[in-house]
């Protein structure tokens, strides 16, 4: 089983008499039915909807664990702060560093939560790979092990994969890997996002890319007939992720009108466990 240290992460720990009723009124994930060994995923949104801080959120005795990419943590400490206001809850950082990951891909063989003492990524579990979480170094695997994971899966991270204050909470799949709730109530953003997803309006999706040579680098423009549907994201050899208009990459493989990134003809699949597909008419590439 890998053991990858990721030296990038860090934590908050949200606790106090209020820290559920707190939460919940203020990020998209449904707090109140996290499992006790499991880690969702989870967003702080703009009013307009789009993602101002991502991260992880288990349970940690009576109160909450927050890991968060390492330069997102004073950030996300600030807003939260700013959102307390006379609530029963303490915001603190965690005195561990980083996170180890672990995993494996046999759906019915996890090792076991207790014995690692992490957490279940419900993001993996929903593609059938047991990857557990946990606060500090617990191995030496490469992190290229973990992105080649992340990548063949169709999970992805904010600033490999997209900015923050750039994308909707659709856009990363958060309506189908468990991040993004549509009964819990009010939260911010939330009227934006239900809108969407009463709509039906998400165009932009994660896809996984793949090239018969290696893929040009993050930031890489992907076309269809010159024109933009999108952009690379992470990439480790021939394979990578990206965030696509899936009506114009629908339309253009219905056409037979190449892909390309740059200059390297890709093909583009979405992650099977979303359930997607890309649509084909001509009014829905239009849209």
């Amino acid at each position: 089983m890998p053991a990858v240290f990721l030296n990038d992460r860090s934590l908050l720990l949200v606790s106090g008499a209020e820290a559920q009723s707190f939460l919940q009124n203020l990020i998209t994930t449904d707090i109140t039915s996290l499992g006790a060994d499991e880690a969702r995923p989870g967003a702080l949104l703009t009013p307009q909807g789009k993602i101002l801080f991502d991260f992880m959120i288990w349970q940690d005795g009576d109160g909450y664990m927050i890991e968060t990419d390492a330069g997102q943590r004073d950030g996300l400490l600030k807003r939260l702060t700013m959102y307390k206001l006379r609530a029963a809850v303490t915001l603190a950082t965690s005195t561990e560093e980083g996170v180890t990951v672990s995993w494996s891909e046999d759906a019915g063989g996890s090792q076991g939560v207790r014995d690692s003492q992490g957490v279940r990524d419900s993001r993996f579990a929903k593609a059938g790979v047991t990857l557990i979480r946990r606060p500090g170094k617990h191995g030496d695997d490469k992190e290229a092990l973990y992105d080649a994971l992340r990548i063949s899966h169709g999970i992805v991270t904010s600033g490999s994969d997209f900015a923050l204050q750039d994308a909707f909470p659709h856009d990363v799949l958060m309506d189908f890997n468990g991040g993004l709730s549509f009964r819990k109530g009010c939260y911010v953003g939330q009227e934006v996002v239900s809108r969407m997803q009463h709509r039906g309006t998400a165009r932009r999706r994660v896809v996984t890319v793949s090239a018969a040579t290696a893929l040009p680098e993050t930031g890489t423009e992907i076309t269809a007939g010159g024109k933009p549907v999108g952009a690379l994201g992470s990439v480790e050899g021939g394979s990578g992720l990206a965030i696509v208009r899936i009506d114009r990459a629908g339309a253009a493989m219905a056409a037979g009108t190449p892909l390309l990134a740059g200059e390297t003809p890709v093909s583009l699949v979405l992650p099977a466990w979303s359930g997607l597909v890309f649509p084909t008419s001509g009014d829905e590439a239009s849209a």
